[in-house]
């Protein structure tokens, strides 16, 4: 049986967090050392992504049932539960299906409602890397340029690339198996099912991920739900604003 990997940073109440869209777990180590001062932290790999194992099916129902095996595997009880955006709606997967494992949820920039594919551009520029061509970090760079110009999200990207071996660079997410399965990531929590312990959502403030009428799609999922805003921040908003983040999170979570 494949366990997914992580990082276990501190000690007390288990605290998992998942990672989005061609994220890591490394993209929470400075915030998984802050809650480590109050709970035991575990910074996990989703399949297909980090150092995780790679694998061809790549749905929201064995995402979850990743976690599931990780859960056991640890052996761990009553856990609180952070995941944003794509790993956000791991997590709300989660919490509906096995809701006896999950004692709270953050939910961070992502709503349980159906998003249309927009990676597009992203996943162009990926693809068009030939490590045969592109043999160093920055050549890298420029390819992907091509197709991104933000410069935040290559730096975000770039964190993926590694050198697999002497002069040989490639990415850590599957690439084939994201790009295969781009459909599955915005799909919509599957209707009448619940979780009804309580669960906070949390909103960059420049985030147009969820609106102001989101309570419509997360009230029959999550009836004990509430929608907190963080200023001054995005979609990554626990980059763009950690301070705040980690407030309201620990707030959450210790309440």
């Amino acid at each position: 049986m494949k366990i997914l990997h992580s990082q276990i940073l501190g000690e007390g109440k288990p605290l998992l967090i998942l990672h989005g869209y061609f994220g890591m777990s490394d993209n929470w180590r400075t915030l998984g050392n802050r809650f480590a001062d109050d709970f035991e932290v575990h910074l996990i790999d989703q399949r297909n992504h980090g150092r995780s194992f790679h694998a061809e099916e790549f749905t929201y129902e064995v995402l979850a049932d990743d976690l599931k095996k990780y859960i056991e595997h640890y052996n761990l009880k009553q856990v609180c539960l952070i995941g944003h955006s794509m790993g956000g709606k791991t997590a709300m997967n989660f919490a509906v299906n096995y809701p006896d494992l999950v004692s709270k949820l953050v939910v961070v920039d992502i709503s349980p409602k159906e998003y249309a594919p927009h990676h597009n551009a992203i996943l162009a520029g990926l693809n068009s890397v030939d490590f045969t061509k592109q043999n160093s970090r920055k050549l890298v760079d420029e390819q992907l340029q091509k197709y991104i110009p933000e410069l935040g999200i290559r730096q975000f990207l770039m964190k993926n690339v590694y050198w697999k071996e002497k002069g040989v660079l490639d990415f850590r997410f599957n690439l084939k198996s994201i790009t295969d399965n781009n459909s599955e990531v915005g799909k919509a929590l599957e209707k009448g099912k619940t979780f009804i312990k309580n669960t906070l959502f949390l909103k960059g403030e420049k985030s147009g991920y969820i609106t102001e009428n989101e309570s419509l799609f997360i009230a029959p999922h999550f009836p004990n739900h509430k929608i907190v805003e963080i200023k001054k921040a995005g979609h990554w908003l626990h980059a763009e604003n950690p301070d705040d983040f980690y407030s309201e999170v620990c707030d959450f979570l210790k309440s």
